[in-house]
Protein backbone atom coordinates (compact mmCIF):
# COMPACT_ATOMS: atom_id res chain seq x y z
CA UNK A 1 0.00 0.00 0.00
CA UNK A 2 1.00 3.88 -0.56
CA UNK A 3 0.11 6.85 1.34
CA UNK A 4 -3.72 5.79 0.68
CA UNK A 5 -3.29 3.01 3.39
CA UNK A 6 -2.40 5.74 5.54
CA UNK A 7 -5.91 7.05 5.01
CA UNK A 8 -7.41 3.78 5.35
CA UNK A 9 -5.99 3.77 8.89
CA UNK A 10 -7.32 6.80 10.15
CA UNK A 11 -10.41 5.58 11.95
CA UNK A 12 -13.97 7.12 13.83
CA UNK A 13 -12.71 8.79 16.88
CA UNK A 14 -8.64 8.87 16.59
CA UNK A 15 -7.10 10.89 19.04
CA UNK A 16 -5.53 14.19 17.30
CA UNK A 17 -2.27 14.09 18.58
CA UNK A 18 -0.18 16.85 18.68
CA UNK A 19 2.03 18.37 21.47
CA UNK A 20 0.19 17.13 24.34
CA UNK A 21 0.16 13.77 23.39
CA UNK A 22 4.02 14.04 22.65
CA UNK A 23 4.69 15.54 25.96
CA UNK A 24 2.83 12.46 27.46
CA UNK A 25 3.88 9.81 25.48
CA UNK A 26 7.31 11.44 26.52
CA UNK A 27 7.03 10.49 30.21
CA UNK A 28 5.45 6.98 29.51
CA UNK A 29 8.25 5.95 27.31
CA UNK A 30 11.11 7.34 29.26
CA UNK A 31 9.74 4.64 31.86
CA UNK A 32 10.51 1.89 29.32
CA UNK A 33 14.27 3.27 28.44
CA UNK A 34 14.76 3.22 32.55
CA UNK A 35 13.20 -0.55 32.42
CA UNK A 36 15.37 -1.36 29.50
CA UNK A 37 18.72 -0.29 30.54
CA UNK A 38 17.87 -2.30 34.01
CA UNK A 39 17.18 -5.50 32.22
CA UNK A 40 19.84 -4.94 29.69
CA UNK A 41 22.33 -4.31 32.60
CA UNK A 42 23.25 -8.14 33.18
CA UNK A 43 24.26 -8.36 29.29
CA UNK A 44 27.48 -5.89 30.47
CA UNK A 45 28.35 -7.60 33.98
CA UNK A 46 27.70 -11.56 32.59
CA UNK A 47 31.46 -12.29 33.22
CA UNK A 48 30.92 -10.25 37.02
CA UNK A 49 28.58 -11.98 37.88
CA UNK A 50 29.75 -15.24 37.25
CA UNK A 51 33.06 -14.20 39.84
CA UNK A 52 30.97 -12.80 42.24
CA UNK A 53 28.12 -15.51 42.44
CA UNK A 54 31.12 -18.37 41.40
CA UNK A 55 28.43 -19.71 38.75
CA UNK A 56 29.06 -21.97 35.38
CA UNK A 57 26.95 -20.56 32.44
CA UNK A 58 24.01 -22.51 33.00
CA UNK A 59 23.51 -20.55 36.39
CA UNK A 60 24.59 -17.54 34.80
CA UNK A 61 22.24 -17.87 32.09
CA UNK A 62 19.20 -18.50 34.41
CA UNK A 63 19.40 -14.85 35.61
CA UNK A 64 18.28 -13.73 31.71
CA UNK A 65 16.14 -16.87 31.88
CA UNK A 66 14.26 -16.13 34.88
CA UNK A 67 13.78 -12.97 34.17
CA UNK A 68 12.39 -13.40 31.03
CA UNK A 69 10.39 -15.89 32.03
CA UNK A 70 8.85 -13.93 34.28
CA UNK A 71 8.60 -11.59 31.55
CA UNK A 72 6.95 -13.36 28.68
CA UNK A 73 4.16 -14.89 31.78
CA UNK A 74 3.43 -11.38 32.81
CA UNK A 75 2.31 -10.46 29.39
CA UNK A 76 -0.98 -11.69 28.75
CA UNK A 77 -2.01 -10.50 32.17
CA UNK A 78 -0.48 -6.90 31.67
CA UNK A 79 -2.42 -6.77 28.80
CA UNK A 80 -5.41 -7.90 30.55
CA UNK A 81 -4.44 -5.12 33.60
CA UNK A 82 -4.03 -2.01 30.98
CA UNK A 83 -7.10 -3.04 28.98
CA UNK A 84 -9.03 -2.71 32.83
CA UNK A 85 -7.22 -0.32 34.52
CA UNK A 86 -5.63 1.83 32.78
CA UNK A 87 -1.94 2.89 31.55
CA UNK A 88 -0.80 4.57 34.31
CA UNK A 89 -2.21 2.26 36.91
CA UNK A 90 -0.01 -0.56 35.70
CA UNK A 91 3.03 2.08 34.85
CA UNK A 92 3.17 3.09 38.26
CA UNK A 93 3.56 -0.39 39.47
CA UNK A 94 5.89 -1.95 37.11
CA UNK A 95 8.27 1.29 37.85
CA UNK A 96 8.30 0.41 41.91
CA UNK A 97 8.86 -3.48 40.91
CA UNK A 98 11.83 -2.91 38.53
CA UNK A 99 13.49 -0.20 40.71
CA UNK A 100 13.58 -2.60 43.87
CA UNK A 101 14.48 -5.65 41.44
CA UNK A 102 17.15 -3.62 39.87
CA UNK A 103 18.54 -2.16 44.29
CA UNK A 104 18.13 -5.51 45.37
CA UNK A 105 20.65 -7.29 42.48
CA UNK A 106 23.17 -4.65 43.43
CA UNK A 107 22.70 -5.57 47.43
CA UNK A 108 22.59 -9.35 46.85
CA UNK A 109 25.12 -11.22 48.70
CA UNK A 110 24.24 -14.87 47.67
CA UNK A 111 23.44 -16.15 44.12
CA UNK A 112 19.60 -16.84 44.90
CA UNK A 113 18.58 -13.66 46.29
CA UNK A 114 20.24 -12.22 43.11
CA UNK A 115 17.99 -14.91 40.85
CA UNK A 116 15.04 -13.55 43.30
CA UNK A 117 15.75 -9.80 42.47
CA UNK A 118 16.08 -10.31 39.03
CA UNK A 119 12.79 -12.04 38.84
CA UNK A 120 11.06 -8.90 40.08
CA UNK A 121 13.08 -6.67 37.99
CA UNK A 122 11.50 -8.78 35.16
CA UNK A 123 7.79 -9.03 36.82
CA UNK A 124 8.43 -4.47 36.65
CA UNK A 125 9.87 -4.45 33.23
CA UNK A 126 6.95 -6.53 31.90
CA UNK A 127 4.30 -3.57 32.60
CA UNK A 128 6.31 -1.35 30.37
CA UNK A 129 6.15 -1.79 26.48
CA UNK A 130 2.98 -3.15 26.61
CA UNK A 131 1.48 0.31 28.38
CA UNK A 132 3.57 2.27 26.41
CA UNK A 133 1.71 0.85 23.24
CA UNK A 134 -1.26 1.50 24.78
CA UNK A 135 -0.23 5.13 25.08
CA UNK A 136 0.35 5.72 21.94
CA UNK A 137 -2.69 4.13 20.48
CA UNK A 138 -4.94 6.23 22.56
CA UNK A 139 -2.95 9.67 22.26
CA UNK A 140 -2.19 9.43 18.51
CA UNK A 141 -3.95 8.55 15.52
CA UNK A 142 -3.93 5.17 13.97
CA UNK A 143 -2.06 6.25 11.09
CA UNK A 144 0.87 7.02 13.63
CA UNK A 145 1.27 3.77 14.68
CA UNK A 146 3.70 1.83 13.27
CA UNK A 147 6.22 4.98 13.81
CA UNK A 148 5.08 5.62 17.45
CA UNK A 149 6.00 1.83 17.68
CA UNK A 150 9.05 2.19 16.40
CA UNK A 151 10.11 5.26 17.94
CA UNK A 152 9.15 3.47 21.53
CA UNK A 153 11.66 0.40 20.63
CA UNK A 154 14.36 3.18 19.72
CA UNK A 155 14.06 5.09 22.77
CA UNK A 156 14.09 1.38 24.59
CA UNK A 157 17.02 0.77 22.39
CA UNK A 158 18.84 4.37 24.05
CA UNK A 159 18.50 2.85 27.76
CA UNK A 160 20.35 -0.51 26.06
CA UNK A 161 23.42 1.96 25.10
CA UNK A 162 23.28 3.74 28.66
CA UNK A 163 23.84 -0.01 30.04
CA UNK A 164 26.90 -0.57 27.49
CA UNK A 165 28.34 2.54 27.65
CA UNK A 166 27.33 3.71 30.91
CA UNK A 167 26.69 1.02 33.53
CA UNK A 168 29.98 -0.73 32.11
CA UNK A 169 32.05 1.64 32.78
CA UNK A 170 30.62 2.35 36.79
CA UNK A 171 30.90 -1.14 36.93
CA UNK A 172 34.58 -1.26 36.68
CA UNK A 173 34.87 2.02 37.65
CA UNK A 174 32.86 2.33 41.08
CA UNK A 175 32.19 -1.65 41.67
CA UNK A 176 29.19 -3.98 41.48
CA UNK A 177 26.91 -2.36 44.35
CA UNK A 178 27.33 1.62 43.93
CA UNK A 179 26.72 0.75 40.16
CA UNK A 180 23.77 -1.26 40.36
CA UNK A 181 22.53 0.83 43.50
CA UNK A 182 22.92 4.62 41.66
CA UNK A 183 21.25 3.55 38.49
CA UNK A 184 18.44 2.49 40.31
CA UNK A 185 18.06 6.03 41.13
CA UNK A 186 16.67 6.41 37.44
CA UNK A 187 13.58 4.68 38.49
CA UNK A 188 12.93 6.94 41.49
CA UNK A 189 13.38 9.85 39.37
CA UNK A 190 10.92 8.33 36.49
CA UNK A 191 8.02 7.30 38.62
CA UNK A 192 8.24 11.25 39.89
CA UNK A 193 7.35 12.15 36.63
CA UNK A 194 4.93 9.76 35.85
CA UNK A 195 3.11 10.76 38.71
CA UNK A 196 2.99 14.45 38.00
CA UNK A 197 2.52 14.63 34.39
CA UNK A 198 1.36 10.97 32.62
CA UNK A 199 -2.69 10.82 31.49
CA UNK A 200 -4.46 7.40 29.85
CA UNK A 201 -6.13 9.56 27.04
CA UNK A 202 -6.88 12.89 25.65
CA UNK A 203 -10.10 14.70 27.01
CA UNK A 204 -12.73 13.28 25.17
CA UNK A 205 -11.14 9.99 23.93
CA UNK A 206 -12.49 8.10 27.07
CA UNK A 207 -12.70 4.50 26.54
CA UNK A 208 -16.56 3.26 26.72
CA UNK A 209 -17.06 1.91 30.01
CA UNK A 210 -17.14 -2.57 30.37
CA UNK A 211 -19.40 -3.57 33.27
CA UNK A 212 -18.76 -7.02 33.78
CA UNK A 213 -14.85 -7.75 34.33
CA UNK A 214 -15.08 -11.10 36.05
CA UNK A 215 -13.72 -14.19 34.77
CA UNK A 216 -15.72 -14.31 31.81
CA UNK A 217 -14.15 -10.84 30.79
CA UNK A 218 -10.47 -12.63 30.83
CA UNK A 219 -11.61 -15.71 29.19
CA UNK A 220 -13.61 -13.43 26.21
CA UNK A 221 -10.29 -10.81 26.02
CA UNK A 222 -7.87 -13.92 25.50
CA UNK A 223 -9.93 -15.76 23.17
CA UNK A 224 -11.03 -13.10 20.55
CA UNK A 225 -7.46 -11.69 20.25
CA UNK A 226 -6.15 -15.23 19.89
CA UNK A 227 -8.92 -16.21 17.21
CA UNK A 228 -7.26 -12.86 15.18
CA UNK A 229 -4.92 -14.25 12.76
CA UNK A 230 -3.09 -11.18 12.83
CA UNK A 231 -2.31 -11.54 16.41
CA UNK A 232 -1.23 -15.03 15.99
CA UNK A 233 0.88 -13.67 12.92
CA UNK A 234 2.43 -10.92 15.05
CA UNK A 235 3.43 -13.16 17.22
CA UNK A 236 5.45 -15.35 15.27
CA UNK A 237 6.77 -12.50 13.84
CA UNK A 238 7.86 -11.41 17.07
CA UNK A 239 9.33 -14.37 18.05
CA UNK A 240 11.10 -14.80 15.13
CA UNK A 241 12.99 -11.73 14.27
CA UNK A 242 13.74 -10.43 18.01
CA UNK A 243 15.67 -12.84 19.88
CA UNK A 244 19.06 -13.39 17.84
CA UNK A 245 19.72 -9.83 19.13
CA UNK A 246 18.14 -10.27 22.26
CA UNK A 247 20.32 -13.30 23.13
CA UNK A 248 23.66 -11.56 22.09
CA UNK A 249 23.13 -7.76 24.24
CA UNK A 250 21.36 -9.46 27.01
CA UNK A 251 24.12 -11.89 27.97
CA UNK A 252 25.47 -13.92 25.50
CA UNK A 253 27.38 -10.98 23.26
CA UNK A 254 30.16 -10.36 25.44
CA UNK A 255 31.19 -13.60 26.57
CA UNK A 256 31.25 -14.78 22.71
CA UNK A 257 33.30 -11.53 21.20
CA UNK A 258 35.96 -12.09 24.46
CA UNK A 259 36.29 -15.85 24.95
CA UNK A 260 35.52 -16.94 21.27
CA UNK A 261 36.68 -14.14 19.21
CA UNK A 262 39.30 -12.93 21.62
CA UNK A 263 37.99 -9.60 21.79
CA UNK A 264 39.19 -7.14 24.60
CA UNK A 265 36.23 -6.13 26.71
CA UNK A 266 36.70 -2.71 25.21
CA UNK A 267 36.42 -3.70 21.93
CA UNK A 268 33.44 -6.39 22.66
CA UNK A 269 31.67 -3.12 24.32
CA UNK A 270 31.73 -1.50 21.12
CA UNK A 271 30.48 -4.03 19.18
CA UNK A 272 27.76 -4.39 21.59
CA UNK A 273 27.47 -0.47 21.39
CA UNK A 274 27.53 -1.20 17.66
CA UNK A 275 23.75 -3.29 17.80
CA UNK A 276 22.40 -0.79 19.46
CA UNK A 277 23.16 2.37 17.51
CA UNK A 278 22.15 0.29 14.38
CA UNK A 279 18.96 -0.68 16.15
CA UNK A 280 18.39 2.48 16.04
CA UNK A 281 18.59 3.83 12.65
CA UNK A 282 16.89 1.15 11.22
CA UNK A 283 13.91 1.76 13.48
CA UNK A 284 13.72 4.99 12.08
CA UNK A 285 13.92 3.57 8.80
CA UNK A 286 11.26 0.58 9.31
CA UNK A 287 8.87 3.24 10.72
CA UNK A 288 9.12 5.49 8.09
CA UNK A 289 8.75 2.35 5.39
CA UNK A 290 5.87 0.77 7.01
CA UNK A 291 3.93 4.55 7.48
CA UNK A 292 3.91 5.03 3.72
CA UNK A 293 3.65 1.16 2.79
CA UNK A 294 1.57 -0.48 5.20
CA UNK A 295 2.35 -4.08 2.54
CA UNK A 296 5.98 -3.88 3.33
CA UNK A 297 5.75 -5.27 6.56
CA UNK A 298 6.26 -9.21 5.67
CA UNK A 299 9.35 -8.73 3.03
CA UNK A 300 10.95 -6.46 6.01
CA UNK A 301 10.52 -9.05 8.62
CA UNK A 302 11.41 -11.93 6.90
CA UNK A 303 14.62 -10.00 5.38
CA UNK A 304 15.58 -9.67 8.52
CA UNK A 305 15.73 -13.25 9.09
CA UNK A 306 17.09 -14.19 6.37
CA UNK A 307 19.96 -11.63 6.75
CA UNK A 308 20.75 -12.80 10.04
CA UNK A 309 20.66 -16.19 9.36
CA UNK A 310 22.91 -15.96 6.77
CA UNK A 311 25.47 -13.16 8.55
CA UNK A 312 25.48 -15.77 11.76
CA UNK A 313 26.32 -18.95 9.50
CA UNK A 314 29.05 -16.92 7.89
CA UNK A 315 30.21 -15.89 11.56
CA UNK A 316 30.06 -19.51 12.93
CA UNK A 317 31.08 -21.51 10.10
CA UNK A 318 34.34 -19.41 9.41
CA UNK A 319 37.29 -21.34 8.46
CA UNK A 320 39.38 -19.72 10.75
CA UNK A 321 39.23 -19.61 14.57
CA UNK A 322 38.55 -16.30 14.86
CA UNK A 323 36.35 -14.53 12.61
CA UNK A 324 37.89 -11.50 11.06
CA UNK A 325 36.65 -7.89 12.73
CA UNK A 326 35.13 -7.03 9.05
CA UNK A 327 32.75 -10.25 9.62
CA UNK A 328 32.07 -8.91 12.88
CA UNK A 329 31.26 -5.22 12.36
CA UNK A 330 28.59 -6.93 9.78
CA UNK A 331 27.15 -9.20 12.41
CA UNK A 332 26.44 -6.18 15.05
CA UNK A 333 24.67 -4.10 12.25
CA UNK A 334 22.57 -6.88 10.80
CA UNK A 335 21.67 -7.84 14.47
CA UNK A 336 20.57 -4.18 14.58
CA UNK A 337 17.33 -4.82 12.19
CA UNK A 338 16.03 -7.73 15.00
CA UNK A 339 14.67 -4.87 17.40
CA UNK A 340 12.75 -2.91 14.70
CA UNK A 341 11.81 -5.90 12.36
CA UNK A 342 10.08 -7.48 16.15
CA UNK A 343 8.15 -4.26 16.26
CA UNK A 344 6.35 -5.45 13.10
CA UNK A 345 4.66 -7.51 14.82
CA UNK A 346 2.76 -5.39 16.56
CA UNK A 347 1.58 -3.85 13.40
CA UNK A 348 0.11 -6.92 12.54
CA UNK A 349 -1.46 -7.33 15.40
CA UNK A 350 -2.78 -3.50 16.14
CA UNK A 351 -5.22 -3.44 13.10
CA UNK A 352 -6.47 -7.10 13.86
CA UNK A 353 -8.33 -5.64 17.05
CA UNK A 354 -10.72 -3.13 18.07
CA UNK A 355 -9.13 -0.31 20.38
CA UNK A 356 -10.53 -2.45 23.86
CA UNK A 357 -8.50 -5.54 22.86
CA UNK A 358 -4.79 -3.63 22.17
CA UNK A 359 -3.70 -4.48 25.27
CA UNK A 360 -4.28 -8.17 25.40
CA UNK A 361 -3.80 -8.50 21.67
CA UNK A 362 -0.24 -6.83 22.49
CA UNK A 363 0.51 -9.20 25.46
CA UNK A 364 -0.15 -11.82 23.00
CA UNK A 365 2.67 -10.56 20.36
CA UNK A 366 5.13 -9.44 22.99
CA UNK A 367 5.30 -12.55 24.03
CA UNK A 368 6.84 -14.30 20.94
CA UNK A 369 10.27 -12.82 20.84
CA UNK A 370 10.64 -13.46 24.89
CA UNK A 371 9.72 -17.09 24.87
CA UNK A 372 12.41 -17.57 21.90
CA UNK A 373 14.67 -15.31 23.78
CA UNK A 374 14.18 -17.56 27.10
CA UNK A 375 14.79 -20.96 25.11
CA UNK A 376 17.62 -19.76 23.36
CA UNK A 377 19.43 -18.63 26.34
CA UNK A 378 18.88 -21.70 28.16
CA UNK A 379 19.83 -24.27 25.47
CA UNK A 380 23.36 -21.92 24.44
CA UNK A 381 24.05 -22.26 28.61
CA UNK A 382 23.55 -25.74 28.07
CA UNK A 383 25.36 -26.62 25.03
CA UNK A 384 28.10 -24.42 26.75
CA UNK A 385 28.46 -26.57 29.81
CA UNK A 386 28.41 -29.40 27.31
CA UNK A 387 30.71 -28.80 24.60
CA UNK A 388 33.34 -27.44 26.73
CA UNK A 389 32.33 -23.63 25.87
CA UNK A 390 32.10 -24.72 21.75
CA UNK A 391 30.38 -21.48 21.17
CA UNK A 392 29.58 -21.99 17.17
CA UNK A 393 27.58 -25.22 18.26
CA UNK A 394 25.77 -23.51 20.66
CA UNK A 395 25.11 -21.04 18.61
CA UNK A 396 23.64 -23.22 16.04
CA UNK A 397 20.49 -22.95 18.46
CA UNK A 398 19.62 -19.77 16.47
CA UNK A 399 18.43 -21.12 13.09
CA UNK A 400 16.62 -24.14 14.81
CA UNK A 401 14.69 -21.17 16.17
CA UNK A 402 14.03 -19.17 12.85
CA UNK A 403 13.16 -21.82 10.99
CA UNK A 404 10.30 -22.66 13.14
CA UNK A 405 9.32 -19.55 13.38
CA UNK A 406 9.18 -18.68 9.34
CA UNK A 407 7.05 -21.79 9.03
CA UNK A 408 4.33 -20.57 11.24
CA UNK A 409 4.69 -16.99 9.54
CA UNK A 410 4.15 -18.05 5.79
CA UNK A 411 1.20 -20.23 7.78
CA UNK A 412 -0.73 -17.51 8.09
CA UNK A 413 0.51 -14.64 6.68
CA UNK A 414 -2.66 -14.61 3.92
CA UNK A 415 -5.45 -15.21 6.30
CA UNK A 416 -3.81 -12.79 8.50
CA UNK A 417 -3.96 -10.25 5.21
CA UNK A 418 -7.23 -11.60 4.44
CA UNK A 419 -9.40 -10.48 7.86
CA UNK A 420 -7.23 -7.37 8.44
CA UNK A 421 -8.93 -6.19 4.19
CA UNK A 422 -11.99 -7.14 5.90
CA UNK A 423 -11.48 -5.20 8.95
CA UNK A 424 -10.37 -1.84 6.94
CA UNK A 425 -13.41 -2.34 4.30
CA UNK A 426 -15.71 -2.40 7.44
CA UNK A 427 -13.49 1.04 9.08
CA UNK A 428 -14.16 2.69 5.73
CA UNK A 429 -17.96 1.92 5.87
CA UNK A 430 -18.07 3.08 9.49
CA UNK A 431 -16.46 6.23 8.59
CA UNK A 432 -19.00 7.33 5.60
CA UNK A 433 -21.93 6.66 8.18
CA UNK A 434 -20.56 8.70 10.63
CA UNK A 435 -22.51 12.00 10.92
CA UNK A 436 -20.04 14.97 10.67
Amino acid sequence: MSSSSSSALTLPGDPPGGRRAVTVWSVGVSVYFVAVTFRTSLGVAGLDAADRFHVNASALSTFSILQLLVYAGMQIPVGLMVDRLGTKKVLTLGVVLFTIGQLGFALSPSYGMALASRALLGCGDAMTFISVLRLGSRWFPARRGPMVAQLAGLVGMAGNLVSTLVIARLLHGVGWTAAFAGSSVAGVVVLVLMLLFLKDHPEGHEPEPFPHRGAAYVRRQIVASWREPGTRLGLWVHFTTQFPAMVFLLLWGLPFLVEAQGLSRAAAGELLTLVVLSNMLIGLVYGQIVARHHAARLPLALGTVLSTAVVWGATLAYPADRAPMWLLIVLCVVLGACGPASMLGFDFARPANPPERQGTASGITNMGGFVASMTTLFAIGVLLDATGGNYSAAFSVVFVLQALGVSQILRLRKQAARRERERLVASRVETVHVPA
